[in-house]
C-alpha cells in the first residue's frame, strides 16, 4: 500500500482554525527584532501563522495574539505595513 503525505496543520493566531501550512502566511520576528511575512515559511526567527485575509489579521491585531506569539510589542507603523503587504498579496 502506498503511504500519504502527512500535510503539516497551524493554527490561525486570527480565527483559530488549523489548516495546512501552504494556506497560511507565517509572519516572524527575526532574530535582528524585525517583522516581517515570510512567504517561504523557512525565514528563522519566531514565527506565527495567519489565514491570507486582512480579516484574520485585524482580528489578531485587535485581540493581541500577535504580539503575544511573537512576544514582543509590534509598532503601529509595522502592522500597517503588514496590512497593506497583506492587502495586495504579497
Amino acid at each position: 500500500m502506498e503511504q500519504k503525505k502527512k500535510i503539516p496543520l497551524r493554527q490561525c493566531v486570527g480565527c483559530s482554525e488549523r489548516k495546512p501550512k501552504g494556506e497560511l502566511i507565517r509572519v516572524v520576528r527575526t532574530p535582528e527584532g524585525e517583522i516581517v511575512l515570510d512567504a517561504t515559511g523557512k525565514k528563522n526567527g519566531r514565527g506565527c501563522y495567519l489565514c491570507a485575509s486582512v480579516k484574520c489579521f485585524n482580528k489578531a491585531r485587535k485581540s493581541g495574539k500577535l504580539a503575544s506569539h511573537l512576544e514582543c510589542e509590534i509598532p503601529d507603523e509595522v502592522y500597517a505595513a503588514l496590512e497593506e503587504r497583506m492587502a495586495r498579496g504579497e
